[in-house]
C-alpha cells in the first residue's frame, strides 16, 4: 500500500496477532450464532445479513486498527481520521446489529455487564462519546497519547467502548430494552452530529499545524516507534519526518482529516435516520392496518 513495504515489513503493516484474533472472534461468532444456537434459551436462527454485519464489521475494525491504515494514520492526519471514522463511526453499528438480541440477553445477564446498563442512557451516551471524542482531538492530549503506547491503547479502547454505548440507542437489538422511541431516535442521531462537530471544526479551519506527531520529526519518530519492529530511530532517521509520505502540506492534510471525519458522519448518520425512519414507517402501517382489521368493538377498547 502506497510503496510502503519497501520500507516496513509485512509483520508491521498487517499486524498478524489482529488477523488471528480477527479470524477467531468470526469463528466464535459463526459458531455461536450456528450449530451452538441451541444453548441459548429463546435463540432463533440469525439472519445472513446480520452475520454478514458482524463479519464486515470485525473486518474493517482489523484493517483500521491492524492494516496499513494505522501505519498511514502515524504519517497523514487524512488517515488518523479516516481510522477514527471507520473505528468509532461505522464499525459499532455494525457490531451491535450483528449480534442477535438473544445473545445480547445472555450476554447482559452476566452481574458485571449489567453494571453497565445505567450507562445506556441516550444522553449520557452521547455526550460521553463526544466528550472524548473532543478530548482526545484537544492538540496536547493528542500528542501526549500519540507519545505514550499505554496510555494511547487504554484511550482507543475508552473511545471504543463509549461509541458502542453512544450507538446502543439507536440500534439496540433487544426491543424489550428499548429506552427511546423511534422519533426521538432521529433527534438523538441529530444531537450526535452537533456534538461532534466542534471538534471537526477546529480541524478544518485551523490554519496552522496543530499536531506535533504530524509536523516534528522527533515527535513523529517516537510515535512510529511503537508501530514498527526494531530501533525507529535507524529506520526513519534519514525520512523528513512524516511529510516523506505525505501528499499535502501539513495544514492541508489537516483540513482533509476534519473534513473526511465530518462527511463520514453525516453520512453514516444520514443510513441510520433512513434506517429509524424505515423502522419507524413500517411500524406505523402496520399499527394503521391492524386498526383498520379490527372490529368495531375491538377499536372502542383501544380507545
Amino acid at each position: 500500500m502506497f510503496g510502503l513495504t519497501q520500507y516496513f515489513s509485512l509483520y508491521d503493516l498487517w499486524s498478524p496477532l489482529l488477523l488471528l484474533s480477527a479470524v477467531l472472534v468470526i469463528i466464535l461468532y459463526l459458531g455461536l450464532t450456528g450449530i451452538y444456537r441451541n444453548q441459548f434459551i429463546g435463540s432463533a436462527p440469525v439472519p445472513l445479513k446480520r452475520k454478514i454485519m458482524f463479519i464486515i464489521g470485525i473486518l474493517l475494525l482489523y484493517l483500521a486498527q491492524g492494516g496499513p491504515i494505522y501505519m498511514m494514520s502515524h504519517m497523514m492526519f487524512t488517515f488518523h481520521m479516516i481510522l477514527m471514522s471507520i473505528t468509532y463511526i461505522i464499525v459499532p453499528p455494525l457490531l451491535l446489529l450483528g449480534i442477535p438480541g438473544w445473545l445480547w440477553r445472555f450476554l447482559l445477564e452476566r452481574a458485571w455487564l449489567k453494571k453497565l446498563l445505567p450507562l445506556t442512557h441516550p444522553i449520557l451516551c452521547a455526550v460521553m462519546f463526544n466528550a472524548f471524542f473532543s478530548i482526545y482531538h484537544v492538540p496536547d492530549v493528542h500528542d501526549f497519547l500519540m507519545t505514550n503506547y499505554a496510555a494511547h491503547i487504554s484511550y482507543y479502547v475508552l473511545l471504543f467502548v463509549t461509541a458502542l454505548l453512544m450507538w446502543w440507542p439507536v440500534v439496540n437489538p433487544v426491543q424489550a430494552w428499548t429506552q427511546i422511541a423511534d422519533v426521538k431516535k432521529m433527534g438523538y442521531i441529530f444531537l450526535n452530529g452537533v456534538l461532534i462537530t466542534p471538534a471537526c471544526a477546529l480541524i478544518i479551519f485551523a490554519s496552522d499545524p496543530l499536531y506535533a506527531t504530524y509536523s516534528d520529526k522527533d515527535a513523529w519518530i517516537e510515535a512510529m516507534g511503537y508501530c514498527i519492529t526494531g530501533d525507529p530511530a535507524v529506520v526513519l532517521a534519514s525520512f523528513d519526518g512524516p511529510q516523506f509520505f505525505n501528499w499535502f502540506n501539513v495544514v492541508e492534510d489537516q483540513q482533509l482529516g476534519g473534513i473526511i471525519m465530518k462527511l463520514v458522519q453525516e453520512i453514516v448518520y444520514g443510513l441510520i435516520l433512513a434506517y429509524v425512519f424505515k423502522q419507524w414507517f413500517t411500524r406505523e402501517g402496520k399499527d394503521d392496518d391492524d386498526f383498520v382489521a379490527s372490529t368495531p368493538k375491538e377499536r372502542l377498547n383501544e380507545v
